[in-house]
């Protein structure tokens, strides 16, 4: 019964790690040289093609250049 218990045990530990199918496909990855393109087209494993999701909150979060206001419309005559 205990070697059942640890055995059942062993296989929810195990089932718990975080896995990724492909390389590029874990965040810690996506500033390695084979994620960047012109690597990575080729076999389709760009994170943007993976992880899209994940990429788009990525770059909400990271400030981009301060837009320019908006000239004012001229009136139409």
């Amino acid at each position: 019964m205990r070697v059942l218990f640890f055995c059942l045990m062993i296989l929810l530990l195990f089932g718990c790690q975080d896995r990724y199918r492909y390389f590029c496909q874990n965040p810690e990855n996506f500033v390695h040289e084979s994620c960047q393109k012109p690597k990575c087209q080729f076999t389709q494993t760009c994170p943007e093609y993976l992880v899209a999701p994940i990429l788009e909150k990525q770059t909400n979060v990271q400030p981009t250049q301060p837009q320019q206001p908006a000239a004012e419309p001229t009136p139409n005559r």
